[in-house]
């Protein structure tokens, strides 16, 4: 019992103090602690949690925390994870507040953020083709490209908001496999009658 907590909170830690240039780079964190480390979730379920986490307002990083301790442990887990995840770099920001204008100044600083960059933008292009794969194996070659398209254009060309556009995926999705299965049945029907008539 114990463990999980002590677990939890390493993990969160490590996601809270980690985490540069907060949410989007926080998520393939999360996801490695989650999945690939403790293996308290599958990948296909933090794809599914992280997409309802984007619908609701606040931090996508808190929100991910929180349920993952919830998931875990109940409502203590939650408040484990989510204060193992806050705390520290909070502790941290209220402490270093002091010293904000020579940090502000530091080239130092500077090289360290700039040094991360690259490094937070290879791990959510890594999760991104993932994602992409597992588009691919559920919707299929061209209808997860075109979803892709259709995305893009509406994020940013159109403007419209990330929560809406993943609210209009999640109910597609939920008659995506019904319309494809129907389709599948005529197709094979027409295709028996085809064989029926050549008979």
């Amino acid at each position: 019992m114990l463990k999980t907590y002590a677990e939890l909170s390493l993990a969160m830690f490590r996601t809270g103090i980690l985490g540069y240039g907060g949410g989007p780079s926080t998520v393939p964190l999360i996801r490695h602690e989650a999945v690939s480390r403790y293996r308290w979730m599958a990948d296909e379920e933090f794809g599914e949690v992280l997409a309802i986490a984007n619908t609701l307002p606040g931090p996508i990083a808190t929100k991910l925390a929180a349920y993952l301790g919830y998931r875990l442990k109940g409502t203590l887990g939650a408040l484990v994870g989510l204060l193992a995840h806050i705390l520290p770099t909070a502790v941290a920001m209220i402490a270093l507040v002091s010293f904000i204008d020579v940090f502000s100044s530091s080239r130092i600083i500077h090289g360290m953020i700039e040094a991360v960059v690259p490094v937070v933008a290879v791990m959510l292009g890594q999760m991104c083709y993932e994602f992409g794969e597992k588009a691919v194996k559920g919707l299929g070659k061209y209808m997860a490209l075109a979803c892709g398209v259709i995305a893009f254009v509406l994020l940013e060309w159109v403007q419209l908001h990330p929560a809406i556009l993943i609210a209009i995926a999640l109910a597609y999705g939920s008659v995506h496999f019904k319309v494809m299965g129907k389709l599948k049945e005529t197709r094979k029907r027409k295709e028996e009658r085809r064989h029926g008539d050549m008979d």
